[in-house]
């Protein structure tokens, strides 16, 4: 990826911040900001409306309130935290004895660890700080923790040395937790360089699992990971959108519900 791409997708997930924090852009704000010109600045903003992250008005844009945005860790553990730990004990239950996994970072692939205790000769790849250290008291549980780029408020690592790691492996399956799941764009998260990571594991490992609870479907983030396709299972609530649960069954992806 050259620097000019990567210059663009970061000043785009800056302008996503700011949305975040003062609900509305404009235009010539951003301009003098960022030191382009306004022309670049309404290119980005019609990339990200394209996206669902916005929506344009006079002189600049609006936050679109059903994007899903790039939340701290802690913030996102307490949403939703029982159906969560449910999703969680479900998608441990199909961790075998033996298995190689990947754990991705999140709430929900956290909420995994506790159910996983017990699992005997298992490998975990993680790039989740909070993650390896849970897991590592376990003297059944080999753990990998991925190497590079600290993203703080989301204890994630990311970076170009984590997608290399990941390549000198091949795992069993992979727990994708989901920022957002829309069958037209696919599974998507709110950070390019995590989405980098994440695109890489769906490469290395035999099945993925996305686990996620029923308010993430027809949500959109910034950064697309995958379209729906290749997942091989989804772990979610009972609440999932009934039009949701019919398409994903014609696309022939196992859909496991737990109840509230």
């Amino acid at each position: 990826m050259n620097k000019e791409i990567i210059n663009t997708l970061q000043r785009r997930e800056k302008i996503i911040h700011l949305l975040d924090k003062d609900n509305t852009v404009s235009v010539n704000k951003l301009s003098k900001l960022f030191k382009v010109s306004r022309v670049t600045i309404r290119n980005d903003l019609r990339h990200l409306e394209e996206k669902g992250c916005l929506l344009r008005c006079y002189g600049g844009a609006m936050l679109n309130k059903s994007f899903a945005l790039d939340k701290p860790l802690l913030d996102k553990s307490r949403l939703n935290s029982n159906i969560k730990n449910k999703i969680a004990q479900r998608a441990a239950e199909m961790v075998n004895d033996g298995d190689r996994i990947i754990l991705d970072s999140g709430s929900t692939t956290a909420a995994m660890v506790p159910f996983l205790h017990n699992k005997k000769d298992l490998i975990v790849f993680t790039n989740a700080v909070n993650i390896a250290y849970e897991l590592s008291t376990c003297n059944d549980i080999e753990v990998i923790i991925a190497g590079g780029n600290i993203r703080k408020k989301a204890y994630s690592i990311s970076g170009p040395t984590v997608e290399q790691q990941l390549r000198m492996y091949h795992f069993d399956k992979l727990f994708l937790g989901v920022d957002g799941l829309d069958l037209n764009t696919g599974i998507t998260t709110p950070n390019f360089a995590e989405a980098n990571v994440n695109k890489v594991m769906c490469q290395v490992a035999e099945q993925i699992i996305a686990i996620t609870d029923s308010t993430k479907f027809g949500r959109k983030s910034f950064c697309t990971i995958e379209n729906v396709n290749p997942i091989k299972t989804i772990i979610t609530d009972s609440k999932i959108p009934k039009d949701y649960l019919e398409q994903l069954h014609t696309l022939g992806i196992n859909v496991v519900i737990v109840d509230f």
